[in-house]
């Protein structure tokens, strides 16, 4: 079913983009819900009719950095791949998780209760040709960084029972502590400095998450609107 998810997102997305698929080169699939092979990728080339020369590459188990990661990859794809048009999918199918609760576990049902399932496709290219196609968002920069302090944090493993899932109740104290730090480090480059100038999409991790973060950095309440709304 993570496939067939992915494909409804892909779908839109290539609709939205105006090109036919077959100017897709590059397929990036990501998915933390089970692992297969073959892949979700190939499965996904298969539904859409892609050329089978189309550069496939699988993501499993990014978790909530997920969408970050697959743009940051798609960001280096596209630009040193002259011509390159890149397929992002992420797709969850959260059954893998679902399980009866236990008493040194409590803290799964945390993830059971806050992520649905769902997918999201965009395509990503440089240089676009605005006669044929139809661009939204231009990526600036993309960025990964460890916060100090956080092994253990977010927890996932397979196991028999399925994809265990731990979280600690102080993840969103360690992101709002964090996340001035990495604004700055990403947006200095830049010359902003007032974090309700820019446009937010954040990972909706959680209200306790989105809360901190809203106070520590003093975010006007629309700003994590659409945020909220996804969650």
């Amino acid at each position: 079913e993570v496939p067939k998810l992915g494909k409804e997102a892909s779908l839109k997305a290539i609709k939205e983009w105006g090109q036919p698929k077959s100017r897709i080169t590059h397929l990036i699939f990501c998915t933390t819900s089970g692992v297969d092979m073959p892949g979700a990728d190939y499965q996904l080339t298969k539904l859409l009719g892609l050329r089978s020369s189309v550069k496939r590459l699988m993501m499993y188990q990014q978790g909530c950095f997920a969408g970050g990661t697959v743009l940051r990859l798609a960001k280096d794809l596209a630009e040193n791949n002259r011509g390159a048009r890149v397929l992002v999918v992420c797709s969850e199918i959260t059954a893998v998780t679902f399980r009866g609760p236990t008493d040194t576990h409590l803290d799964s049902l945390v993830g059971q209760a806050l992520f649905g399932d769902g997918a999201a496709a965009v395509v990503i290219g440089a240089d676009p040709d605005t006669s044929v196609e139809r661009p939204l968002f231009q990526l600036v920069s993309a960025a990964q960084t460890i916060l100090p302090d956080s092994h253990g944090a977010i927890d996932g493993h397979l196991r028999e029972v399925g994809l265990t899932f731990h979280l600690l109740k102080d993840v969103p104290g360690l992101i709002s502590k964090n996340i001035e730090k990495c604004l700055v480090e990403a947006f200095d480059p830049l010359g902003i400095t007032d974090w309700n100038s820019i446009f937010w999409i954040a990972h909706p991790g959680g209200p306790a998450i989105l809360d901190q973060v809203e106070s520590k950095l003093g975010l006007q309440q629309e700003k994590l609107r659409a945020t909220r709304e996804v969650l």
